[in-house]
């Protein structure tokens, strides 16, 4: 399989080792836990089961997960990936720590500051689902396992429909609560909807954060801009036709090679 043939989500571990061997990979994630009948964005969620499955395939195939900041910084040992969860949903809390204790993983919180302990208003307006954001209890219990923190803005923003002056405020005024509130550096930042352009990424360069990811698909390399971070989705197989036959001719090479086929 080219590269190009490859989907636009991460759901297993196969088909993208020759791909992840070529940078370091950032998976994003939104929410573990069951979907709710109706909700629109439906690759937001991820099964508990997948997410477990997902981050022992990682684990048992030597991946480790360290900082953003040494990933960008160069220092990260080969098989390296991060795992980030954006928005700081409560189902991450309730889901996502236990599996990634279990396999010794770690990942990036980002936070919408204004609205910990409270629920998804962003989503609210586009007639998602309301879903509650952990709050500042249990953020400190995220910490004190071994995972990070970084800014997702204020409100969940789109900052490059704003004027220059009030995305600063989103910008820098989320760094500074937080570490107020939480007393740690905060190194990291994620662009909501991964909406930015030059002028925002100055605005976050020039508030003191040392990375900033996007929703752009793709590995990043020595020569990756730190505040313009590539990602990839993490969410089910999708059911469209080519995926499906993806499917059937991973289980049948399985098959052939000996393996459990079950999913």
């Amino acid at each position: 399989m080219s590269f190009e043939d490859l989907p636009g989500f991460y759901s297993a571990l196969e088909g993208f080792q020759d791909f992840f061997a070529t940078g370091i990979p950032i998976l994003m994630y939104h929410k573990i836990g069951a979907r709710p009948a109706g909700v629109r964005l439906k690759g937001l969620y991820l099964s508990v089961a997948r997410f477990n499955r997902q981050a022992a395939e990682l684990k048992q195939a030597g991946y480790s997960t360290p900082s953003l900041g040494r990933i960008v910084k160069g220092l990260a040992p080969p098989r390296s990936i991060a795992l980030t969860f954006d928005d700081g949903f409560s189902s991450v809390f309730d889901n996502a720590m236990e599996v990634l204790d279990r396999h010794q993983l770690q990942a990036v919180l980002f936070l919408v500051a204004n609205l910990i302990g409270k629920t998804n208003e962003w989503d609210l307006r586009d007639g998602e689902a309301i879903e509650p954001l952990m709050d500042a209890a249990q953020v400190r219990t995220w910490l004190a396992a071994g995972h990070q923190i970084g800014s997702h803005t204020l409100t969940h923003a789109r900052l490059s429909r704003l004027s220059l002056r009030d995305a600063q405020e989103e910008i820098s005024a989320s760094k500074k609560r937080l570490e107020d509130l939480f007393d740690v550096p905060i190194q990291h930042f994620c662009y909501p909807y991964g909406e930015y352009d030059e002028h925002v990424r100055n605005l976050v360069m020039e508030a003191g954060y040392q990375t900033a990811c996007t929703t752009e698909f793709g590995i990043n390399t020595p020569a990756s801009h730190p505040l313009s971070l590539k990602r990839i989705t993490a969410r089910y197989p999708s059911r469209n036709l080519k995926n499906i036959a993806r499917q059937i001719s991973t289980l049948k090479n399985r098959m052939l090679n000996g393996h459990d086929a079950r999913a």
